[in-house]
């Protein structure tokens, strides 16, 4: 629990952060722009449907936490673990901006909702429930395909 509150708070101060500077250029609006929320239906940046969303923000947690893991494992050659950790979560990025503006981690989801609010604090329980979901299949499936013969 101590780990989820801080890295809430600390995406919360992030997005305070971001919001200082964003604010400082003539005409920028935090709710207009939508601040890199993430969202699904008319809140999609591909106007995509709930249910893409949640089956793309499942999906994408699962594939990042298997390879966490697998990158991090006791048999997997030493030092290469951000190598293979970074161009998944870019590859990540690549796939799922367009349907959610990525999410895969609650805390980044829930930093720039709280200055969005309205609709991003109405569609963040999908962001929370998503990843959550993905991370516990990776952590029953990993050691399932994982086992040592």
């Amino acid at each position: 629990m101590p780990y989820i509150v801080a890295q809430v708070i600390g995406a919360t101060l992030g997005a305070y952060t971001l919001s200082v500077i964003a604010t400082g250029a003539p005409g920028f609006d935090l709710v207009a722009s939508g601040f890199a929320t993430n969202g699904f239906g008319e809140h999609s940046p591909g106007q995509y449907t709930m249910v893409a969303a949640l089956v793309c923000e499942v999906v994408m947690t699962f594939f990042f936490l298997f390879v966490i893991l697998g990158a991090t494992d006791h048999r997997a050659p030493s030092g290469f673990a951000p190598i293979a950790i970074g161009l998944c979560l870019t590859l990540i990025h690549l796939i799922s901006i367009p349907v959610t503006n990525t999410s895969v981690n609650p805390a980044r989801s829930t930093g720039p909702a709280l200055f969005v609010g309205g609709a991003a604090i109405g569609q963040l329980w999908l962001f929370w429930v998503a990843p959550i979901i993905g991370a516990v299949m990776a952590g029953v499936v990993y050691p399932l395909l994982s086992r040592e013969k």
